[in-house]
């Protein structure tokens, strides 16, 4: 489906620019999510992509940041990690527990968007994307209520949906099951290697080291769509 280019996030010939409201996805991804933000619309919700396609180097930016010590490790909680007496190994599962290796993320493949609900944020509002956004009494609590009842129909799921030793569990993150389920299977361990021999990301020795496991525990370890997912 994806050539090697397109599943690492290296070209974006695979995506469509929309401006309103504003995100870049799989035109197949697209067109469903605009059916799901026009259902959300009907019940109060303004469904708003926070997180769309973001390609390698955009991934990279993360990376180099986390890795660098110049953005924040979190828990799973949400709370910020003490690097104090990280290893170069710690920090890279840390990385890993909310951030994919460049090359490996899922927003490349355009399938991917990650969502808030405009309609209660107040202005000025930046959301943070943590846990206590989504829990009981959060901000986006409601919006997570009816996402549950509809994404499936349209053909989402949320494949950190919950921790199975890999992600972090993200419901935002909706993934669009009839073109990530192909685009999983073009990641291959090779793809991988070659994506990542041929940057200049911070820790690549070891993350050349520890791809196998990445691979394994990091992408392809998912929640799957659901038997009700239209796909």
């Amino acid at each position: 489906m994806f050539d090697e280019l397109e599943v690492t996030g290296r070209v974006r010939t695979h995506v469509v620019q929309y401006d309103a409201p504003r995100f870049a996805a799989h035109p197949d991804a697209a067109a469903a999510f605009l059916r799901l933000r026009a259902a959300a619309a009907r019940d109060g919700i303004e469904l708003r992509p926070y997180s769309s396609f973001r390609g390698y180097d955009a991934q990279a930016r993360i990376w180099a940041a986390k890795y660098g010590g110049r953005a924040t490790l979190y828990d799973m909680a949400g709370q910020p990690r003490d690097r104090r007496g990280m290893s170069e190994d710690d920090v890279i599962w840390h990385i890993l527990d909310w951030s994919a290796l460049p090359g490996a993320s899922r927003h490349q493949w355009g399938s991917e968007i990650d969502v808030v609900d405009g309609a209660v944020m107040p202005p000025g509002y930046k959301p943070q994307l943590l846990p206590s956004e989504v829990a009981d009494g959060g901000l986006f609590a409601p919006l997570h209520r009816w996402l549950d009842a509809h994404i499936h129909a349209h053909g989402f799921f949320r494949p950190y949906a919950r921790f199975k030793g890999g992600m972090f569990p993200e419901p935002w993150h909706l993934s669009y099951a009839p073109v990530s389920m192909r685009a999983i299977d073009d990641l291959t361990l090779d793809v991988l290697r070659r994506a990542t021999e041929a940057s200049d990301l911070p820790g690549k020795a070891r993350v050349l080291e520890l791809l196998p496991g990445i691979l394994e525990r990091h992408v392809r370890n998912i929640v799957p769509p659901p038997a009700d997912c239209a796909w």
